[in-house]
């Protein structure tokens, strides 16, 4: 049996709300120069995540893969 109580979407959802209260807060207390800052740090992140991901064999196993056109 599953141990979850919560399911991926209402994690995610949470997440979701969890970043727009804090964002929300940031600039109610008007910390926006450290808002930027941190929105900088986030997209870097998340460039250098998909930098090193190996993309070539993304659904090779399954059969799954969209095909390219050939």
């Amino acid at each position: 049996m599953k141990s979850n109580r919560f399911s991926r979407r209402t994690i995610a959802l949470f997440w979701c709300l969890a970043v727009a209260v804090f964002i929300g807060a940031m600039i109610f207390f008007e910390q926006i120069a450290l808002l930027y800052v941190i929105a900088t740090l986030a997209l870097v992140l998340l460039l250098v995540i998909v930098g090193f991901a190996d993309l070539e064999s993304v659904g090779r196993g399954r059969g799954d893969a969209v095909s390219g056109g050939d």
